[in-house]
């Protein structure tokens, strides 16, 4: 049975997608919270209670350059470098990307705070080992106003939040593909493939254990 933790990243809403080919054995998950001693004459030392900080998640693999079954989570694999560029290219583009990883909770949109990597290590040539840094990232929202003419009142308000209105993207299925699969790497729940067979039925059919390559599917959000 196929491990079902895996680690993908994605960019651009999931235009650009990355799977980490070998899954990191771990992933640190710091939350902290905002506190604030003071110290005042009258009353001693004393704490204000702030709010929840961003969370941090952390950890470490490697790129390998020749598959092995034993770690590899598929085939064939991006080649190293090629991955090292990608993460780069995102980080310097000075926009979130999305950490996912299936079997978890963990579906959230973070910046790449440091990214580090070794390449040719000793006894691994052509293979990349790196460490990655993530944090949390909250999409704000703000309010726009306009005022008369005279400047003496505001004349209208506009809200700019994020749309949550029902989304969809496209995916195409290729070999190897299962409903179950799909469904793990969009949401980061394989169960949820029915929403997607939901949405298919005409391109599927009447079994959802019958998908064909090439296939192009509608991915609710």
């Amino acid at each position: 049975m196929a491990n079902p933790i895996e680690f993908h990243l994605s960019y651009n809403n999931g235009a650009e997608r990355l799977q980490l080919p070998v899954s990191p054995p771990n992933i640190r998950i710091a939350n902290t919270h905002g506190y604030t001693d003071l110290n005042a004459a009258q009353l001693g030392e004393y704490t204000v209670i702030g709010k929840r900080q961003l969370s941090e998640f952390s950890f470490s693999s490697f790129f390998p350059r020749d598959y092995d079954p034993s770690y590899c989570a598929y085939t064939p694999l991006p080649a190293p470098w090629d991955c090292v560029k990608t993460i780069e290219r995102w980080q310097r583009s000075g926009n979130p990307i999305r950490l996912t990883v299936t079997g978890t909770p963990i579906n959230v949109a973070v910046t790449i705070r440091t990214f580090n990597y070794e390449p040719e290590r000793g006894g691994s040539p052509g293979d990349i080992y790196y460490e990655i840094d993530l944090k949390e990232y909250v999409f704000v929202s703000y309010r726009t106003l306009t005022y008369k003419t005279d400047k003496t009142a505001i004349s209208s308000v506009t809200d700019s939040r994020p749309d949550t209105s029902a989304k969809s993207t496209n995916y195409t299925v290729v070999s190897g593909d299962s409903l179950w699969k799909i469904a793990a790497r969009q949401y980061g729940d394989g169960d949820k493939w029915r929403t997607i067979y939901n949405a298919n039925k005409a391109v599927i059919g009447a079994n959802p254990n019958l998908i064909r390559p090439g296939q192009r599917l509608v991915i609710p959000r």
